[in-house]
């Protein structure tokens, strides 16, 4: 009797920048078993494709623009509990691999790596594993285990926000006037008032520039996207 013919693994890339895209689908395109079915340049398209397409594996970026990697994991979590995200990154900090742990990804992999530790960790997480880059368990262990938490040094301690908060925390971060921010994220200029005026109150801060330091003391944003008006 037959093997059955296996379904190729479908995967979502999400990076902001094109090259890193193109060159990730050129390679993964080789691999019979794997079908790279959509490209996101920024949190909010890869949260808006996912659910279009529903890939078995979302491969992520964290530093992306006018949605982080963190948050879009926090609501793809929700939304599509099923799909499994490997995060491909250039942070390593452990604050940042156990954060997304604690969201519920698979893996975790630092963009230093070869195409070929890629492709592997895409079959190893398609097939219900976890998978981390050898630099990160060199560096601190298997991230999974509970008991390591407490010794991470987190990220900036962060006051609880919505997801439309830290959404328009980004966009303010990145230096979005309110139109452009409300224009983006379609709702109202007045919301986006209402959202600043309540992000400035939790965080006790009183200008753009001091949202601007928080978003990226939080790991809201990288420090080489912030805004000038720093």
């Amino acid at each position: 009797m037959n093997s059955p013919i296996k379904k190729p693994i479908t995967v979502l890339v999400a990076d902001d920048h094109s090259i890193v895209r193109e060159g990730i689908r050129t390679i993964l395109d080789l691999e019979a078993d794997i079908n790279v079915v959509g490209e996101a340049d920024s949190g909010k398209a890869v949260i808006e494709l996912a659910q279009k397409l529903c890939p078995d594996i979302i491969l992520m970026d964290i530093a992306m623009p006018l949605m982080n990697g963190i948050e879009a994991t926090r609501q793809l979590k929700t939304l599509l509990p099923e799909t499994k995200i490997l995060v491909l990154s250039a942070h390593s900090d452990d604050a940042y691999v156990h954060k997304m742990v604690e969201l519920g990804v698979r893996g975790y992999l630092i963009k230093q790596n070869s195409f070929k530790i890629l492709i592997t960790a895409i079959r190893e997480v398609a097939e219900g594993k976890t998978f981390f880059s050898p630099h990160i368990t060199r560096q601190f262990g298997d991230p999974t285990w509970k008991s390591n938490q407490s010794e991470v040094q987190p990220l900036k301690k962060r006051v609880a926000l919505t997801s439309r908060e830290t959404e328009v925390l980004q966009l303010i971060a990145e230096g979005k006037a309110n139109k452009q921010i409300a224009s983006i994220l379609e709702i109202s200029i007045k919301t986006i008032e209402k959202h600043r005026q309540n992000l400035m109150a939790k965080l006790n801060l009183h200008d753009t520039a001091g949202l601007t330091r928080y978003a990226i003391s939080a790991g809201v944003i990288e420090n080489s996207v912030q805004s000038t008006v720093l």
